[in-house]
């Protein structure tokens, strides 16, 4: 069974309030010891109780005076690093927030365009592109096809003469190149033996 999930709402029961305190409260004391002795940092937790006099530390007074000392022997630019405070991790949060919703923004868009560009496909009419930006983000849509198309085309080709060099075969100039010094050299023998067979090469050693 999947556990209920909590909404992150100020708890107005005061009752319930000091229930969830005191079990999270545990939790992050139990995570902070975790972490300490995995990762071998020196770690500390206060926390401020609007209903208690005292706030409440780990692991003891002395061992976050001790932390807290030397956090403060810090530079203050060491000490500001990534530091935040409610406010500065609420707007981070926010950011965050609406980047996510700026892309499944985009994303919804671009299966929008994509249902109607395959409605194109199968002779329908487009219905509903009334605007001009529908139609920009309808031809962006296909260009976007278009190159994913290509490019695949391209990288599978590549792999294709990867694993099936074509052999280099010659030019005709080569090849006749390589015909015409063939020729002369039967020429050339021709020549020899004929001279040879007149007695011309044994009178000239003579």
């Amino acid at each position: 069974m999947t556990r209920k999930k909590v909404s992150l709402t100020y708890i107005t029961n005061d009752s319930a309030r000091k229930a969830t305190f005191k079990k999270r409260k545990t939790g992050l004391m139990k995570k902070a010891n975790e972490l300490s002795t995995l990762c071998d940092i020196q770690a500390c937790v206060i926390i401020y109780i609007q209903y208690e006099s005292h706030p409440e530390v780990w692991p003891s007074p002395l061992g976050v005076q001790r932390i807290v000392s030397q956090f403060r022997s810090l530079p203050e630019m060491d000490q500001s690093k990534k530091m935040v405070n409610q406010e500065t991790f609420l707007r981070q949060r926010i950011v965050k927030a609406n980047e996510q919703l700026k892309k499944l923004r985009k994303e919804n868009r671009e299966k929008e365009m994509s249902r109607v560009m395959f409605q194109s496909l199968t002779g329908k009419p487009l219905q509903g592109l009334t605007m001009i930006i529908d139609m920009n983000d309808l031809g962006w849509l296909i260009d976007q096809n278009l190159k994913e198309l290509v490019d695949k085309i391209k990288t599978r080709k590549e792999e294709l003469a990867q694993r099936n060099p074509v052999p280099v075969l010659p030019t005709p100039a080569a090849a006749v190149h390589a015909a015409g010094d063939h020729a002369m050299n039967l020429n050339m023998q021709a020549t020899r033996e004929r001279r040879e067979g007149l007695g011309f090469d044994k009178d000239e050693g003579e």
